[in-house]
């Protein structure tokens, strides 16, 4: 396995395990995570249903994130097109959240750690799929090709 490939094997799997432990989230008590929000630095959460039904559904995606980059790391050659496409929104999200932790406005350790760091990974994995190898003709045939 080339250089690059093994990388973005590892940044795929390392990334799409720490976006999985969004999951805990999701089934977190409503007092847990209130205090989270106070311990976080953002005073007392709200207590409104679609408060509650934002931070789980949200968490739910980061989840589902994480397992589209854990199944995708086991073939990135195949999975090239979806690697681009997480890469290239993961690029546009990290800009647009930077963009909403600044106008919302959220704690400068949360602005600093969210967008910047989506948007500098995020252009790793498209650089590092980049110098991939290119598919064989062979692995482009189609099953109903045969």
């Amino acid at each position: 396995m080339a250089p690059a490939q093994r990388a973005l094997v590892i940044i795929l799997r390392v990334t799409g395990v720490i976006l999985l432990t969004a999951l805990f989230a999701v089934c977190l008590p409503t007092d847990w995570m209130a205090a989270i929000h106070r311990w976080a630095g953002l005073g007392e959460m709200p207590r409104a249903p679609i408060v509650e039904y934002l931070t789980r559904s949200i968490s739910l995606l980061y989840a589902f994130n994480g397992g589209l980059a854990i199944v995708a790391s086991f073939d990135v050659i195949r999975m090239r097109p979806l690697i681009l496409f997480l890469a290239a929104t993961g690029i546009v999200s990290g800009a647009g959240l930077l963009l909403i932790d600044l106008f919302a406005p959220m704690p400068r350790y949360w602005t600093v750690f969210e967008g910047p760091p989506l948007v500098i990974l995020s252009a790793g994995v498209l650089w590092l799929t980049s110098r991939l190898p290119k598919k064989a003709a062979a692995d482009r045939a189609s099953p109903t090709d045969a």
